[in-house]
């Protein structure tokens, strides 16, 4: 396995390369790396040639100087590919990842041969009880704290909430990533699915705590023809916790 960087928007990008013959890409999770995927790439290299990219921000990439958004990971992401020389690719997103890859399928749907979503995030569904609570006390805490002798704890005090409720992503993250992960979550997808119209696979942990597995049908039914598998004992980073379980479902699809 290679490990090599180029220079995107300006940013020194690191990305791992494996294998020959079609190109499949590989999208990781908010907080993961290239580095969580590399017993997957192993598999699926076999057959294809693999690139998974640390995103800005990640892994051994370097950090964006503004707050990104979705979008400005999506534009990234189409350098990266012009960069490898790839015209049309097999696409895996996980997560935050799959955020990016949905943006990419809709807008370029002409590069992308079979899409693969990993318990992906990106829709906003009603919110139960706790889900409420947790939002009128988020707004409260962000009133008190833009009181003129407050402002100062504001951070401090989002980041301990974060935790308690565990939101560890925000907790966990730093500087202007932050802003980056409240940029990102600010943005639904829904309609987004709506437009896919290309052979997609959806697969949920059924025990993931992160993103519930009552969101995979939703992904489901408004992605056109997708399949759905459910693995009944992973939770939210199957790569991690299944990784030859998932390449092999990921295979079969693909050679459909």
């Amino acid at each position: 396995m290679k490990e090599e960087k180029a220079s995107i928007f300006g940013l020194e990008s690191n990305f791992k390369t494996k294998g020959n013959g079609l190109p499949l890409l590989i999208l990781h999770g908010w907080g993961g790396s290239s580095d969580s995927w590399v017993n997957v790439i192993d598999i699926l290299s076999r057959n294809y040639n693999v690139f998974c990219p640390d995103f800005p921000g990640f892994g051994k990439s370097v950090v964006p100087q503004k707050a990104w958004s979705l979008d400005d990971y999506m534009d990234w992401t189409i350098k990266l590919i012009d960069y490898l020389d790839i015209d049309k690719f097999y696409l895996i997103g996980h997560s935050f990842g799959a955020r990016v890859a949905v943006k990419l399928s809709c807008k370029y749907p002409e590069k992308i041969k079979k899409l693969i979503l990993c318990n992906p995030a990106g829709i906003k569904m009603k919110l139960n009880l706790f889900q409420t609570v947790i939002k009128l006390m988020a707004e409260t805490g962000n009133s008190i704290f833009n009181f003129r002798y407050l402002k100062v704890f504001k951070d401090c005090a989002r980041s301990i909430f974060y935790f308690f409720i565990r939101r560890k992503d925000y907790a966990k993250a730093k500087g202007i990533m932050k802003e980056v992960m409240k940029n990102v979550l600010k943005e639904d997808l829904s309609k987004c699915l709506l437009d896919i119209n290309m052979p997609a696979l959806i697969v949920w942990g059924k025990r993931d705590k992160i993103v519930p597995v009552e969101y995979a049908k939703v992904f489901s039914d408004s992605i056109k023809g997708s399949e759905l598998i459910i693995m009944p004992d992973i939770g939210h980073s199957p790569h991690l916790e299944a990784p030859e379980e998932l390449a092999k479902a990921i295979l079969k699809f693909i050679n459909l």
